[in-house]
């Protein structure tokens, strides 16, 4: 297939990325009396008689249960709710769990998966532009703690990710800008070249330049693929993938994952990254990031009087394997690397200078 990329694992589990214009059939699935879907609230209001229609056609009693919008849903209680409804509606080992939205719904009921009868065949139908380049892609799945993000989960691999590029047409701005804090990290990280694609989108966030966005999709889920493949539980290269991330998680947790999204939160963390690596004698620079600002239209300032408490945050981030704090840096552009600093100071003026320049709230 044109479309397909393949994920093939340390554990040696293989399984298709699909990108397509339409959504996966029964023959991607395994015979089977019921399918639990597991859809974004949002997702469910705009596709849900598309879905259902679509699923009914495979002959299986359909368990639907929706995830409601938002961050706050990675939680203990959601977690809870679904394993409830899926036990109680007598799921069985053969059962597909399809997950259908974006980050948060896709590690949600990704780790559901993982536990329900210690584990049900996964499969992730990503509906945003972030979950098709990123989270669908490589078996972590979870949830938040009150002391931080994502410090609950598995790795869990699923058995297909199919992305329907239809349905990004519907997606709001916000959404496609928190997509891109991904693919800007995967241009500072492996692709340079992703940078200058990413301007094109960001000038019209739809499907006009679809040659342009698939380029974009299908290269970031590469890159992805490809360090996955070589990493899957992220004991050495997978934390590349970190990039940026341990200044965004920070925020997220400092403003309650309500203020910003995880792709803005990002791209904050991309330029602090960026600015940290030129201090530390790479030869880069966070200029080439901060022409997005005005695409994010992010008011930061506030959080400057608050870097000491952020850079606290940061020490609590489920990485950290010392007192120190792990994250990571660019030996130069296309070049990551993993360091440990104990140079709280300096994290905090990274977090100075991010949060002074990304703000453009006009």
């Amino acid at each position: 297939m044109k479309n397909r990329l393949e994920v093939k694992t340390e554990s040696e589990q293989t399984y298709p990325v699909i990108i397509e214009d339409t959504w996966p059939g029964s023959e991607y699935f395994p015979e089977s009396d019921k399918l639990l879907i597991v859809i974004d609230q949002n997702v469910a209001r705009h596709y849900g008689d598309e879905l259902s229609a679509h699923f009914e056609s495979f002959g299986s009693e359909i368990l639907w249960y929706e995830v409601p919008f938002g961050e706050s849903s990675k939680s203990i209680d959601q977690y809870s709710r679904i394993i409830d409804y899926a036990l109680k509606n007598r799921v069985r080992r053969n059962t597909p769990l399809v997950a259908v939205g974006g980050g948060v719904t896709g590690d949600l009921a990704g780790f559901a998966a993982a536990s329900i009868l210690r584990g049900l065949p996964l499969y992730h139908l990503p509906t945003t532009l972030l979950a098709m380049v990123d989270s669908s892609i490589g078996g972590k799945t979870g949830i938040n703690h009150t002391t931080g993000k994502n410090l609950i989960g598995a790795f869990y691999q699923p058995e297909l990710v199919w992305a329907n590029m239809q349905i990004l047409e519907t997606l709001p701005h916000s959404e496609w800008n928190c997509g891109m804090g991904e693919v800007l990290k995967y241009g500072c990280i492996s692709n340079h070249d992703l940078l200058d694609s990413a301007e094109k989108i960001f000038d019209s966030p739809d499907l006009g330049d679809r040659a342009n966005l698939k380029r974009v999709i299908e290269e970031s889920a590469r890159i992805k693929i490809d360090i996955v493949s070589r990493d899957e539980k992220e004991s050495g290269i997978r934390a590349y993938l970190n990039f940026g991330h341990t200044f965004a998680h920070a925020i997220e947790a400092f403003t309650g994952y309500t203020r910003y999204s995880h792709g803005e939160a990002v791209f904050v963390g991309l330029v602090a990254a960026l600015w940290l690596s030129e201090q530390k004698g790479a030869p880069v620079s966070a200029e080439p990031l901060i022409r997005f600002a005005r695409y994010y239209k992010l008011n930061t300032l506030d959080l400057c009087s608050s870097v000491k408490e952020l850079v606290s945050l940061m020490g609590s981030d489920k990485k950290n394997l010392t007192s120190k704090i792990r994250l990571v840096t660019l030996s130069d552009w296309q070049n990551a690397q993993i360091v440990e600093l104990e140079d709280t100071g300096l994290l905090e003026s990274a977090f100075q200078y991010a949060l002074e320049r990304v703000h453009n709230p006009a």
